[in-house]
């Protein structure tokens, strides 16, 4: 099964090899009838809507030919590669459909916070911004890209070439600290 599996993988990666030396259309077909419906599925399995998992699939596989490039077989198998982009896809939609639109948006003056409210806030960010300046230098960066820049932990990963792993880790040991320094 494993050999199977291996040369499986082999042939994903020489496709999308192809794809990426000379935008080869066939490996392109090739890998889009495989992966395509399993894409799908595995995103409707997740929760997504047909509609959205058909939108994300097709996101998925055109990233797939124009990211080609970014593809390293020592790091992951083609497969995890292409899930891995589809899930990344399904979260980045998810969160754009959470996003209020300018028109659901209130309108008009905002009530004025009461001065206790003000205080506290105030006396909370300065807190933050203590316990933030006393996180490693690296933790510190990817809060700052993930919160202050509004990355997605993919988009941080492409910025930094850092591993996705590490990035989440690192991510969830600065919370854990802050957590622990606003308490």
């Amino acid at each position: 099964m494993t050999n199977l599996r291996e040369r499986e993988n082999d042939d994903w990666v020489a496709c999308i090899s192809r794809i990426r030396d000379a935008q080869d259309q066939a490996a392109f077909a090739e890998l889009f009838n495989h992966f395509a419906p399993r894409v799908k599925a595995f995103l409707m399995r997740s929760g997504a809507d047909a509609t959205l998992a058909e939108e994300c699939t097709q996101e998925v596989m055109a990233t797939l030919w124009q990211k080609a490039h970014l593809f390293d077989p020592t790091r992951a198998s083609a497969a995890t590669w292409i899930f891995t982009i589809a899930r990344n896809r399904k979260i980045d939609a998810i969160r754009k459909y959470k996003r209020p639109e300018p028109e659901d948006l209130p309108w008009g003056p905002e009530a004025e916070p009461d001065q206790a409210d003000a205080l506290v806030l105030q006396q909370e960010s300065e807190q933050l911004g203590q316990a933030l300046a006393t996180l490693p230098d690296k933790q510190r960066t990817l809060i700052e890209k993930a919160y202050f820049g509004d990355l997605s932990h993919s988009e941080i990963a492409e910025q930094t070439g850092l591993p996705l792993g590490t990035i989440k880790s690192r991510i969830r040991l600065a919370l854990d600290r802050l957590r622990h320094a606003m308490k």
